[in-house]
């Protein structure tokens, strides 16, 4: 069992991120609430389906205009708009000289969706896609085109390696150079107008006994974002290194992550942090200046951590992985802000930073009055409701029993005029002096009372209904007139003994 640890979330700032996982889907998380929120699902697009499984997403986060692209398993590509997700366009990434099941053996591995290249009156985007086999494409894409490759623009091809696996692609910020590595293929850098390679790295020296370690390359990013000849690139054998293009074909700084390989970095606007992501769920943080560690992230993931992201303004980036979260840290203190489950392993996350709370509440109170007024009305008429249940409530309780409980009563008032008179009776014998004369008279009047008390406790009995539960439960025995107590009987005896 992995290793778990708790940590209290205090909450992220208004955010809003987009992810993409290995059933096709495209799912919003958003954090709206002020300074800090829960992030959670707002929305998701598309139907789940596996053969149309998302390997990599790009986004041109622009102020107008914004376009989302994503590479389908299937080697289509779709432009999608990340504020509805409506579909834009899709073109099929097959080369011509490629055979239609050639997509399923060749799929993409990268993907970038260039952003100052704003969309003119006939252009959607433009996009440069990278195969496993390492052929490199840039496509212009129409605004007519929506579900064919009739309207496609300009593009141009080029074979970035002959042989190996080819695993990552990174543009600088200028958007003039890319980058590429994989498995036997080690890091060139391509100037992307003229098509042509103008840099190549050279494998390290040998070790002690002579092994020269073969090159695989997992990920990479450029350090800075005005100087495209820094570059980082991360290994398979837990390394990352620092390039120089201007200086020497070697790495500048090699520096050893723990012993899993690296899966995802993504540089900082500052121009000498990086962040990495391994593929045991660990997190850290790099000075490229020095190679130093600044540490690691607090909250160890349970998965692979395949993308990372890093928002434009704000200290905050954010990782998503075969672990089905997304996960959103805090880059000053280290500590996770929130952490949504998504269900699904994931596979990239991009980042809106012109999204606000303040726009979003806004349109929400546009949106329609109507249903606003209806929701008050409904509610006023619950109220009212509720008030004419609590007077029926009251008015029951005030109400008079029924019948069948007003003859229980009086049932129970005669058994207790009873049980006194019966007391009275027993004390008056108990007073009475046997050898007096008058004992005898005052034991018929006794007699008489007791008579009495039956005749009246027969009518009772009478008057009741015989088909009533509580009447049966409750009402009196009848005594023969030529029947006595037990106890009479008893006391006639005492008597004669005394």
């Amino acid at each position: 069992m992995p290793r778990l640890t708790s940590v209290e979330s205090p909450g992220c700032p208004p955010l809003r991120a987009i992810t993409t996982d290995v059933l096709g889907l495209v799912k919003v998380v958003e954090a709206r609430a002020r300074p800090a929120g829960v992030a959670k699902v707002v929305e998701t697009w598309g139907e789940p389906d596996a053969s149309r499984s998302i390997l990599v997403a790009s986004l041109a986060d622009r102020a107008v205009d914004p376009v989302l692209a994503v590479a389908r398993k299937n080697g289509v590509v779709e432009l999608l708009n990340p504020l509805n997700g409506d579909a834009l366009a899709a073109v099929k990434s097959s080369w011509p000289e490629q055979t239609d099941g050639a997509a399923g053996d060749d799929p993409l591995v990268a993907l970038h969706l260039f952003k100052k290249q704003a969309p003119d009156s006939s252009t959607l985007g433009t996009f440069l896609a990278c195969t496993d086999k390492g052929k490199a494409c840039v496509r212009s894409v129409a605004k007519e085109n929506t579900a064919s490759d009739l309207d496609v623009g300009p593009s141009s091809t080029w074979d970035v390696c002959n042989a190996g696996k080819l695993q990552f692609s990174s543009v600088d910020a200028g958007e003039n150079y890319a980058m590429f590595g994989g498995k036997g293929i080690e890091v060139n850098l391509w100037d992307i107008t003229s098509c042509s390679k103008i840099w190549s790295a050279k494998c390290p020296r040998a070790n002690s006994l002579g092994i020269f370690t073969r090159p695989w390359f997992t990920a990479g990013t450029f350090l800075c974002k005005d100087d495209h000849r820094k570059i980082v690139a991360c290994t398979n054998n837990h390394q990352v290194r620092l390039y120089d293009t201007a200086s020497q074909r070697r790495p500048v700084i090699s520096v050893d992550f723990r012993e899993s390989p690296i899966k995802a970095v993504v540089e900082d606007p500052d121009g000498h942090t990086i962040y990495i992501g391994t593929g045991t769920g660990d997190l850290a943080s790099f000075d490229m200046r020095t190679g130093k560690l600044l540490g690691c992230y607090v909250g160890k993931c349970c998965g692979s951590i395949r993308s990372i992201v890093k928002h434009p303004e704000l200290p905050l980036i954010a990782s998503c992985g075969l672990d089905s979260y997304l996960r959103i840290w805090d880059t000053n203190t280290r500590q996770p802000l929130s952490a949504v489950y998504l269900k699904q392993h994931l596979t990239t996350v991009v980042i809106d930073s012109h999204f606000s709370a303040e726009e979003s509440e806004e349109t929400k109170s546009k949106l329609p009055e109507s249903s606003m007024v209806a929701e008050a009305t409904v509610r006023r008429e619950k109220k009212k409701k509720n008030q004419l249940v609590e007077e029926d409530e009251e008015g029951s309780r005030m109400v008079k029993p029924d019948d069948n409980d007003a003859e229980t009563v009086t049932r129970k008032e005669k058994k207790k005029k009873k049980n006194r008179m019966v007391a009275d009776d027993e004390e008056g014998t108990r007073m009475v002096d046997p050898d007096d004369s008058d004992a005898k008279t005052v034991r018929k009047e006794n007699k008489k009372k007791k008579s009495r008390m039956v005749s009246e406790d027969e009518e009772g009995t009478q008057m009741a209904d015989p088909d009533d539960s509580y009447a049966e439960m409750y009402a009196p025995k009848r005594i023969k007139s030529g029947e006595r107590s037990k106890g009479t009987k008893k006391k006639s005896k005492k008597q004669q003994v005394a």
